[in-house]
């Protein structure tokens, strides 16, 4: 087992705990930037990860353990509540978006248990909940690449209030009956929200929109 830990006040007392238990190792380090292939290389089975995710960097920081070349089969990880039910959300609800699709384009996620704040101490003023994501062995859905999905993904949700068709054409710089037309093509309501779409319609999307994307830098972590 490998423990990643950024707090060095835990460290003593980590070390203290497990010096006697074999095949345990302690690693200080900030997980978000650790190089984690590097700590991984050598080892051998299915790996798993456990954590309780620090919650302002829990999105960016699942996005990273969901990575295919680090070879997770199982991620049993503690979030707070919404970012949960964000990140399992389905089309057409309020917690769907960015995060939802990201994720769910590389694992099946589902919230098995919600804790309240005074499981804590001290106790937070949020709740939160235990989620467990299973990444998928090929993703579920073809594109040409998946920076070029998650473009798209973002120019859908950039601009929520907006059709489908002004956020794309708005988002990635295309002319809106570029848009239009691709959205034929892929099977997609141009006057429809990106919210109603679900990883499909956006993978159709990214494929009849191939070529034509602005390559804007985007972070899924950050916004619904």
């Amino acid at each position: 087992m490998t423990a990643i830990e950024v707090d060095r006040r835990l460290l003593p007392v980590l070390r203290a705990r497990f010096e006697r238990v074999g095949r345990v190792r302690i690693v200080e380090g900030d997980a978000l930037h650790a190089d984690l292939e590097g700590l991984f290389a050598g080892t051998a089975g299915p790996r798993k990860a456990v954590a309780n995710l620090p919650y302002n960097i829990a999105a960016p920081l699942l996005l990273r353990l969901l990575e295919p070349a680090l070879g997770f089969v199982r991620l049993v990880v503690t979030v707070q509540r919404e970012v949960a039910e964000r990140v399992a959300a389905q089309p057409a609800t309020p917690s769907y978006g960015r995060l939802s699709v990201a994720v769910q384009y590389r694992a099946a996620p589902r919230i098995v248990a919600r804790i309240p704040p005074g499981a804590f101490l001290p106790a937070p003023d949020v709740e939160s909940a235990v989620l467990t994501l299973v990444p998928h062995g090929r993703p579920s859905v073809e594109v040409p690449d998946e920076a070029a999905l998650f473009r798209v993904v973002a120019a859908g949700f950039g601009h929520r209030r907006k059709t489908l068709a002004n956020a794309l054409a708005r988002g990635l710089g295309l002319a809106p009956a570029a848009v239009e037309a691709a959205c034929r093509a892929a099977g997609v309501d141009p006057r429809a929200r990106a919210e109603t779409l679900d990883l499909a319609a956006f993978a159709a999307l990214t494929r009849a929109l191939a070529g034509g994307t602005r390559k804007d830098s985007y972070d899924v972590g950050k916004e619904r």
